[in-house]
């Protein structure tokens, strides 16, 4: 059946026929067709970011850094993926933010998390070849009848290595490459001076640069793959010599044998090289000792008491900074709310500096006003009786709790200061004309208003005061001493700042997996917390 087109009547205007829709245009950014100015900047971006994953998977590779160098490869592979499709959309926005979440949170928790684990910190930091080679090193002696090699000191890239003559041959090395022939010349001096991939340093240079003798002299240059067969160092700069240890390392048996001794030394799963008699060598390699960290948390008898001592200090710090800072802000920010109160803007600005000044500055300056000797507080507050602030434990703890409330107070009067002011004046006013006081009005109205809004706050301030490293640190470094407990922990520490000390930053011992395994806990307790105060949060939501 066909259909007749309608016929404009006699004299009508002809009809124009409608305008096509215009064709959708692609985007500069995705069109591989035309040059755009878009798709311009998005090959020089991504050329920037191919180039620098690349130099990370290199130097990954040249490191034996095999996760890193893999991790780097699929986020680049995906980058480029996503961003030279014309699907996934979306990703292209929140691909940068997903990469940033994962190296800077997901990495860093489940690497703290690995460590844990582990034994590793102070005679446990590498690998069981690295611990080998470091105990060889402290047992070498110089070969009474070694050569001297004529050598020149050769640089690549930052990294400085040895070149030597060795009867006509270059051959030149690094502390992490052996030595290996290569092309070179040989001057009249009998030492290289021309070194193939590599720029010899002036003999003069040598001589005068501090940094280059530093460099030299503590250069060891392995003579093959096995350690045993010794290195070749260098004193004054021009020659070289060959060094052995009296410690031999059998990789098949696992030991290591003093050869002046006699003592064997063998591998145990501890990540050490012991004795028959236990006595172990100080360097030894990091493994996996799973629960172990976390059973001496709760376990060794050493450690449990001040880690007690240090808990229980966290909850009060943390407690007292947030109700005490909350309490003494609303107090000003109800005060200062109050139209009767003249000059309130510039009173209130005069509230909030404390606010406005940086917390470790802060924190230095109580630490001398707090000073028994010195201290302003001594002299102006207490007639310049020397009560020791900072070496009484107790004092200490009210000190820095004070600095902490000084400090955190003012963003909760800014907090309740606008939560005030946001209330609903009808409710208040029909409060009053039933007949409630200003105490019951507080009690019964204005206080849970204020605790809707304010509690998600005050869940975020815990956390932050459970975790306030800057103050604990920079007003007294957690002291006083607590008497016998390892790791230097105080009086005034937090267990953040305790994590601080067992880590061994600071100086001292340095206990890693420990300090990880605290990290986790620290992490559950923190969120534990903070999930059943949203719910409680969620109920008082409920019950305005």
């Amino acid at each position: 059946m066909s259909v007749t087109p309608p016929v404009a009547p006699p004299g009508a205007a002809p009809t124009a026929p409608a305008p096509l829709p215009a064709p959708r245009r692609e985007s500069h950014a995705r069109s591989f067709r035309g040059i755009g100015v878009g798709f311009v900047v998005k090959l020089v971006i991504m050329a920037v970011v191919n180039a620098f994953g690349i130099l990370t998977i290199l130097t990954a590779v040249g490191a034996d850094s095999w996760l890193l160098a893999s991790i780097t490869a699929v986020l680049l592979i995906v980058a480029d993926i996503v961003y030279f499709t014309r699907r996934a959309l979306p990703l292209k926005y929140l691909l940068p933010g997903l990469i940033f979440l994962f190296a800077f949170q997901v990495f860093i928790f489940g690497y703290t998390a690995y460590i844990a684990f582990t034994n590793y910190g102070t005679g446990h930091a590498g690998s069981q070849a690295q611990a080998v080679d470091a105990t060889l090193i402290q047992g070498e002696r110089r070969v009474d009848d070694s050569a001297t090699y004529p050598m020149a000191v050769v640089e690549r890239l930052g990294t400085y290595g040895l070149a030597i003559a060795d009867d006509g041959v270059v051959r030149v090395g690094t502390p992490d490459e052996p030595l290996a022939t290569v092309d070179g010349e040989i001057g009249a001096s009998g030492a290289p001076t021309e070194v193939s991939g590599w720029t010899v340093v002036p003999r003069a240079e040598v001589l005068t640069d501090p940094a280059v003798q530093q460099a030299a002299a503590a250069l060891r240059v392995p003579l093959s793959d096995d350690p045993n067969d010794g290195a070749l160092r260098t004193r004054d700069g021009s020659t070289a010599t060959v060094y052995t240890s009296t410690l031999v390392w059998d990789e098949q048996a696992q030991t290591i044998t003093d050869t002046t001794t006699g003592m064997v030394y063998t591998a145990t799963d501890g990540g050490t090289f012991t004795a028959a008699d236990g006595q172990s060598l100080p360097t030894g390699w990091y493994v996996n000792v799973g629960f172990e960290n976390f059973l001496r948390v709760f376990t060794d008898g050493a450690l449990v008491q001040p880690l007690l001592s240090v808990t229980g200090w966290t909850f009060a710090f943390a407690i007292l900074s947030v109700v005490v800072s909350f309490g003494l802000g609303l107090l000003f920010a109800m005060i200062f709310n109050d139209p009767r109160v003249r000059a309130r803007k510039f009173l209130r600005t005069l509230f909030i500096l404390p606010y406005a000044f940086p917390a470790f500055m802060s924190a230095l300056l109580f630490r001398g006003m707090f000073n028994s000797e010195f201290g302003v507080i001594n002299d102006v507050f207490f007639f310049g009786l020397p009560i020791n602030w900072l070496g009484d434990p107790v004092l200490a703890k009210l000190a820095v709790l004070w600095v902490n409330v000084w400090l955190s107070y003012p963003y909760w009067f800014l907090v309740c200061t606008g939560a005030l002011q946001a209330l609903p004046s009808d409710t208040l006013e029909a409060a009053q004309l039933d007949g409630a006081g200003r105490w019951r009005s507080f009690r019964s109205i204005v206080l849970p208003l204020l605790l809707v809004s304010t509690a998600p706050l005050a869940i975020s301030s815990f956390a932050f005061s459970f975790n306030n490293f800057t103050v604990i640190y920079m007003f007294n470094n957690g002291g006083p001493a607590i008497p016998g407990a390892p790791y230097a922990l105080g009086s005034t520490d937090i267990l953040i700042s305790a994590i601080y000390d067992i880590s061994g930053v600071s100086g001292g011992a340095a206990d890693y997996g420990l300090a990880s395994a605290l990290s986790i806990v620290v992490f559950v307790v923190v969120g534990a917390i903070s999930a059943l105060a949203f719910r409680q949060t969620r109920k008082l939501e409920e019950f305005s």
